[in-house]
């Protein structure tokens, strides 16, 4: 019993597959491993008026309902929620060695990202008939190699990825803001899915 609880507050709190890691024994500092991956950053627009207008207590669960329709879009799709950062969510679909779970990768990238508009947008109608401000948000998602592990102090660990594909994925997520877009993909992303895009030109992150 107590085997079980252990393996359920280790996935509860750090993801399913981060939890497995550090169940058996991914624990020091600096313990980690490179993977390629579909890399997920969303954030909420405007959370600071929101806070200010539903007052803290019901912020928190504002941010709950917010992060359960996004972030919940993710786990049903395959992926791995790593870090809530604030009111923003890092998450990443892991790809293995071949080019064909890469392109499974990025459709199970774009279709939690469907999922997650779908599930806004549902939250939405419910919160303008209780006259509360609607939910708007921004996602980044990029593809690359990065740093899967143990990162901060060794009284103080998270178990999260790093590297430039992550950074890069932040960046484009707040592209979102600046052009007016909702979703934003890298082309080694558009690259893979099956869905229309549009281009809107490069831009240095």
């Amino acid at each position: 019993i107590m085997h079980e609880e252990t393996k359920t507050i280790l996935e509860t709190y750090l993801g399913s597959d981060a939890g497995w890691r550090v169940r058996n024994g991914q624990i020091k500092l600096g313990d980690s491993t490179k993977t390629r991956a579909v890399i997920w950053f969303s954030d909420v627009r405007n959370s600071t008026a929101i806070a200010a207008e539903v007052g803290d207590d019901a912020f928190l669960d504002d941010m709950n309902a917010f992060f359960g329709a996004t972030a919940g879009a993710v786990l049903a799709h395959g992926g791995q929620v790593l870090r809530y950062i604030g009111d923003a969510t890092l998450a990443i679909f892991p790809i293995r060695d071949d080019e064909g779970d890469l392109e499974e990768a990025c459709h199970a990238a774009v279709y939690a990202a469907a999922e997650a508009q779908m599930n806004i947008e549902t939250v939405n109608v419910e919160r303008i008939k209780k006259s509360l401000p609607e939910f708007d948000y921004g996602l980044g998602m990029h593809v690359g190699d990065v740093v899967y592990g143990n990162v901060g102090v060794k009284e103080r660990v998270d178990f999260t990825v790093v590297g430039r594909a992550a950074n890069e994925a932040s960046r484009i997520e707040k592209l979102t803001k600046q052009l007016g877009k909702r979703v934003l993909v890298s082309a080694p992303v558009a690259k893979f899915i099956t869905c229309p895009t549009q281009s809107i030109g490069q831009y240095d992150l």
